[in-house]
């Protein structure tokens, strides 16, 4: 496929070249079975936008909610009787193809990753410029991809939250995870002693990832193994949150990323809970929202550059295969991150 890089007119494709390309859509709320390939309309950048040909798209327990709809509170954001995007997805790698009039950072060819609103399961996706930044030279596009969404949720909470800084001690959950694996490192990084919590056949992994301990739940309560710490990240809700508290220090930082909860609220009833706790103690429960930050992902590149972090990919599927990937990450289990390639 051609495209024109620039015109006074704007973006636009060459005579004769192709106006479509292979996608992943659904047109309801529902279970995998909603995902059908397709062949759909290109996307043609906006004058601040990037088209990227997609050579890897990551997927995490949120697309999986998008997907099903529930909790039914997700529809408030992405439709209420039907998803407003008909391709699902947001995180992405993949080289430009073109940009948009007013972009002068990148480049026809650059190799990007970042994430979008919706559209990453498809040959092309169209993407702020502001949202992309180059994919690291020591990385792949597979590995790139499974960055944007679960590391800057790592970040984040590691930086922002709980303000992590040697001398501290973090304690992990789901470390063998997505967000939870990125967690491990990040707070390594940042100079604090870090146990993380996985099952019996992650515990070489998260070892691997630099933890200084490794608790293994099938046979340890670290809720009730009698040790306190600095930070706890939360990442799975195993535990009820008055337990967790438990092996928090008495001015520690608690931070949920995970719940149950029921087909209205999900995730979000714990967190309104820990909210309205944490007036009432000494301890910080600090329940938070990532942001989509492009400074962030060059923090996070510098980290992948010097080898300070690096991915866990657990498996990859094609583009066909996307409803088996989500439901893979639906069922709970994933070891680091599951990627579709294009």
């Amino acid at each position: 496929m051609e495209i024109e890089q620039r015109s006074d007119a704007g973006m636009h494709l060459l005579p004769g070249a192709a106006e479509t390309m292979r996608a992943v859509v659904r047109h309801r709320y529902g279970p995998p079975s909603v995902l059908e390939p397709s062949e759909v309309g290109l996307p043609l950048p906006g004058p601040g936008d990037v088209l990227v040909r997609v050579g890897a798209a990551s997927v995490h327990p949120g697309d999986y909610f998008i997907m099903t709809g529930e909790p039914y509170l997700v529809r408030l954001a992405f439709g209420l009787r039907r998803p407003r995007h008909a391709i699902p997805g947001t995180d992405l790698a993949g080289v430009v193809a073109a940009v948009g009039e007013e972009v002068t950072t990148l480049s026809p060819g650059d190799a990007v990753f970042g994430w979008s609103a919706a559209g990453t399961l498809a040959e092309y996706s169209c993407v702020p410029a502001d949202n992309l930044v180059s994919v690291p030279a020591n990385l792949s596009i597979v590995e790139a991809a499974t960055v944007p969404t679960s590391a800057v949720t790592a970040l984040q909470a590691m930086r922002d939250v709980a303000h992590v800084r040697p001398g501290l001690t973090v304690l992990v959950t789901g470390a063998s995870g997505g967000v939870g694996s990125f967690a491990v490192q990040i707070a390594k990084a940042f100079g604090a002693e870090v146990t993380g919590v996985c099952s019996t056949r992650n515990v070489d992994l998260v070892r691997s990832l630099g933890a200084d301990h490794v608790v293994d739940y099938t046979s340890t309560d670290f809720a009730r193994a009698g040790r306190r710490y600095d930070v706890i990240l939360d990442n799975v809700e195993a535990q009820p949150l008055a337990a967790v508290r438990e092996a928090l220090t008495p001015t520690g930082t608690l931070i949920p990323n995970s719940g149950h909860g029921g087909r209205w609220l999900g995730p979000i009833g714990r967190i309104i809970k820990a909210r309205l706790l944490s007036g009432f103690s000494s301890q910080r429960l600090r329940p938070f929202t990532s942001f989509a930050k492009r400074q962030d992902l060059l923090t996070l590149a510098d980290l992948l550059t010097t080898g300070q972090i690096a991915p866990v990919v657990d498996r990859t599927y094609r583009l066909d295969e996307a409803g088996d990937a989500l439901r893979y990450v639906g069922a709970g289990h994933t070891r680091g991150k599951v990627v579709i390639t294009v």
